[in-house]
């Protein structure tokens, strides 16, 4: 993974080519667009990322905020990394038959989409996937999650 030195989200996408800073500019509106309320942006990991701060949920296993998404300019594609979809077999499910519907190829590794373009990406329903877990039922599922194993 290509991690970036940059301080802020502002500094990152700055320092992309052209190119990659509209497809990541436009992806970043739409998840700000469509993040519930108890979610921040920040720089995490080298990338934008979006989770629920340590103020609030401190209880993590490796002491980072809870995340639910982040964003990626890799070597030959970007990523938009959906924590959420990779966490919850319903979730998954759900999301890979609405990708298949919109007649776009999913290219997605664990929890991460893979795009070359911003025409690869079903805006509208990345906003979807991005509401769909409010940050409550997120911290409920990660508990769970975690007593199970």
């Amino acid at each position: 993974m290509v991690r970036s030195a940059a301080k802020t989200v502002e500094e990152y996408i700055k320092a992309l080519p052209s190119e990659r800073r509209e497809a990541i500019s436009k992806v970043r509106e739409v998840i700000l667009k469509n993040l519930p309320e108890g979610y921040v942006e920040s720089m995490t990991w080298g990338m934008p990322t979006y989770e629920i701060p340590l103020e609030r949920y401190p209880n993590t296993y490796n002491k980072q905020p809870l995340g639910i998404a982040a964003l990626a300019s890799q070597k030959n594609y970007m990523s938009l990394y959906l924590m959420s979809v990779y966490g919850d077999k319903a979730t998954e499910k759900w999301f890979h038959e609405r990708y298949e519907a919109t007649g776009k190829k999913l290219d997605m590794g664990k929890s991460c989409v893979h795009f070359k373009k911003l025409d690869d990406l079903p805006l509208d329903l990345i906003g979807e996937v991005i509401r769909r877990v409010p940050a409550d039922k997120y911290i409920e599922h990660y508990e769970k999650a975690r007593r199970n194993k």
